[in-house]
């Protein structure tokens, strides 16, 4: 990979921030996107602006052909059997909500739910808000100190009683690689439905549907260098089938009456309302993008840079890193001990460096670990291992000086 070709792709990266070369480490919140995808939005916008799915016109015929493109692009690179299995939404978010909304009706009083200790609120609340309704139970998979779930404790969660396993496939917070092939297959051994957060996953690594196995996957195209406001849900058809709609209006009707209303084919009967159409034609060029670098590529460069990075961190004394798991994406989680991240990343803001600070939406994490939040440095294969050197002196710095 020709890191300095790649990087030229970016022209965010290209900027001074606090008269400072921005270094981004705030990669798990959200990627920096490349020019193709910036120049597809504008050339849907100059070219073929036109609402989908519903005209004769050739605008309209073009916009639908540019925006389903993406779809079969979609099912080609995750191995989904049918391109209707992927229906498009807001984001990794929306497709969970989408599913604990759907799945109201087949839930009982005293059903069980499994989530994991290291889930994103957005893999929670909803589950939460579904028992609400439903008087369902809700259990949740134990972790230990280094981040990774325990299987054991997991495996003694399942019975006839558990109806859905919802977790993420890697932790936004802590980098944890989840062994999510065999808490798919644990979970159909008791006819469990498996719900897969692949936001964190699907900018890392590849991800097969088919070897997977799994019931639902979700993820979110501004994690992979695509726009904000779009991504997917995959899922099965026979339980796609199965599910009511999530919302209601047009595009998802087959007929409407004032007696009754009749629900459209997959996948259109859970894509209500006009898409974010310009948003879906460039998460296609996204796509394109990451293909012609390749993932593997991508995979063993952020390998590298998140060993590199480790191991310099641990040059500086009285530093503690969360998530220590032998299988991690490309996270770092630190606190410098006794000393707020806050403080630590206004600091090194300063010194044009971006990282996340906070609980990173995973309060029961921090609970766990009994801390306020993390300074969180991801990163992503348009970094450089230069910039994780000037990282690691501002970090120094930051220690220095709220010492």
């Amino acid at each position: 990979m020709d890191i300095l070709k790649i990087r030229n792709d970016f022209p965010i990266l290209h900027q001074k921030i606090n008269n400072r070369d921005l270094v981004y480490f705030d990669n798990a919140a959200t990627s920096q996107k490349p020019k193709e995808v910036i120049d597809a939005i504008d050339t849907y916008y100059k070219t073929i602006n036109s609402n989908v799915h519903r005209g004769v016109h050739t605008l309209s015929q073009l916009a639908t052909d540019a925006y389903e493109k993406t779809r079969n692009k979609l099912q080609q690179y995750f191995n989904a059997k049918h391109a209707y299995e992927i229906i498009f939404t807001r984001g990794t978010t929306e497709s969970i909500n989408l599913l604990a909304s759907s799945f109201t009706p087949l839930i009982n009083k005293g059903d069980e739910i499994i989530i994991s200790a290291l889930e994103h609120h957005s893999n929670i609340v909803p589950w939460q808000m579904l028992c609400e309704r439903t008087g369902a139970i809700l259990k949740v998979i134990s972790m230990n100190k280094k981040g990774e779930l325990q299987m054991d404790a997991y495996k003694k969660l399942l019975s006839v009683n558990t109806k859905i396993v919802s977790v993420n496939h890697v932790s936004n917070a802590l980098g944890t690689i989840n062994p999510i092939k065999e808490i798919i297959d644990l979970a159909h051994q008791y006819n469990a439905v498996t719900i897969i957060d692949g936001a964190q996953a699907t900018p890392h690594m590849q991800v097969n549907f088919q070897e997977l196995d799994c019931d639902f996957y979700c993820a979110s195209a501004h994690k992979m260098y695509g726009p904000t406001g779009i991504g997917f849900l995959y899922g099965k058809e026979k339980w796609l089938h199965k599910l009511p709609p999530f919302h209601g209006g047009g595009e998802m009707i087959k007929e409407v009456t004032f007696e009754k209303t009749t629900y459209a084919d997959l996948p259109f009967k859970f894509e209500a309302g006009t898409p974010n159409i310009e948003a879906g034609i460039a998460f296609g060029t996204a796509l394109d993008y990451i293909q012609n670098i390749g993932i593997k590529n991508i995979a063993e460069y952020e390998n590298e840079l998140l060993k590199y990075a480790t191991d310099r961190i641990q040059e500086i004394d009285n530093l503690t890193i969360y998530g220590t798991s032998e299988k991690k994406a490309s996270v770092l989680s630190f606190n410098l001990n006794g000393i707020h991240p806050f403080d630590v990343g206004s600091i090194i803001d300063k010194l044009g460096i971006a990282v996340r600070t906070g609980h990173h939406c995973t309060q029961p994490i921090m609970q766990f670990y009994n801390i306020p939040g993390t300074v969180r440095a991801s990163f992503a294969f348009y970094n450089t291992k230069e910039e994780i050197d000037r990282f690691i002196e501002a970090v120094k710095r930051a220690q220095q000086m709220l010492s």
